[in-house]
């Protein structure tokens, strides 16, 4: 089973959240504002490595995290909470 140390209420179980999708970098080659929208919304980078997700704690504190994941080892990197807007 895999854990997630969520800031708020510590190591959790995966079950416990949900997935929210990579944070994707747009390329700069990318101009344009619509492009550049378009290109967050619906394209992923899926890379070997370190990667950002956004993970939102569903039957927890109910808040957004975003992990650092590598995913050739499965590992998370560092976790931060969202700031709430």
């Amino acid at each position: 089973m895999a854990w997630i140390d969520c800031p708020n209420c510590g190591f959790r179980p995966t079950e416990e959240f949900r997935f929210g999708g990579e944070l994707p970098i747009v390329p700069d080659s990318v101009v344009g504002e619509e492009a550049r929208n378009i290109d967050y919304v619906w394209f992923f980078n899926n890379t070997d490595g370190p990667m950002v997700e956004r993970w939102f704690h569903d039957t927890g504190c109910r808040r957004w995290l975003t992990q650092t994941r590598n995913t050739l080892t499965d590992r998370t990197e560092a976790v931060e909470a969202t700031p709430s807007h």
